[in-house]
């Protein structure tokens, strides 16, 4: 697996308004934690957080955080914030890690090949499990589960239990778990049948009566809450 070198500086400022100017500074407010060290407050520069995540490896990758003159420390990206508007990086968690030492992640999952339920029977292709936990040392995670569908007709699944072993990985999912099958296209609903014609002998409407106020087979919306 890829590693990627990612300089950090060490911050003592914490607090809203310091991260606000850290981000002004086009630096990203961080944290460095876990394993056998203490937290740490540190920056990072965010195209270097968009390198982790356009890697093949993504959110798993490796990283090597220099901090100043002290010794690297072995890391993943943990988690991320983003501005919804903006899209800019608001804040990062780096977990330490120890490359001898089993840690649990998730995996994402890619699918291979065309569906024969898909392309011959008109099916739908739908993608249960974009991602499946596994437990590994750092090492040996996998970048994804690539999964072929190209044998599934119609009805078909491929679940957990399908999928390749993989040497020195645990796979923590249930294996009857579904990953990605094939379904029928939803049909819709009939139309309503029309209405039977009157009982011999029942009474015909009597002309100029006005007609019966038909319900509505569905409530009206309320209204919106002021």
């Amino acid at each position: 697996m890829a590693e990627i070198v990612v300089n950090a500086e060490s911050r003592t400022e914490r607090g809203k308004n310091a991260s606000r100017r850290l981000r002004r500074k086009g630096l990203v407010p961080a944290i460095l934690y876990g394993g056998e060290g203490g937290a740490v407050a540190v920056s990072v520069d965010p195209k270097v957080l968009q390198k982790v995540l356009r890697s093949e490896s993504g959110r798993n990758t490796i990283l090597k955080l220099e901090l100043g003159s002290g010794a690297p420390a072995s890391a993943i990206l943990k988690s991320w914030q983003v501005d919804p508007i903006k899209e800019n990086f608001l804040h990062a968690d780096f977990f330490r890690i120890a490359m001898d030492v089993v840690i649990r992640v998730t995996v994402p999952v890619s699918v291979k090949g065309e569906a024969a339920g898909v392309k011959v029977e008109g099916g739908i292709l739908e993608l249960i499990m974009r991602e499946i936990a596994v437990e590994c040392l750092p090492g040996n995670i996998p970048e994804r589960f690539e999964v072929d569908v190209s044998g599934l007709a119609l009805n078909d699944a491929i679940r957990i239990s399908d999928l390749p072993v993989l040497a020195n990985v645990k796979v923590l999912e249930d294996g009857a778990h579904v990953v990605v099958h094939v379904i029928s296209v939803k049909e819709e609903a009939a139309p309503a049948a029309a209405a039977a014609p009157a009982a011999e002998g029942e009474a015909a409407a009597a002309p100029g009566a006005e007609p019966e106020v038909l319900k509505k087979g569905k409530k009206e919306e309320e209204a919106p809450a002021e």
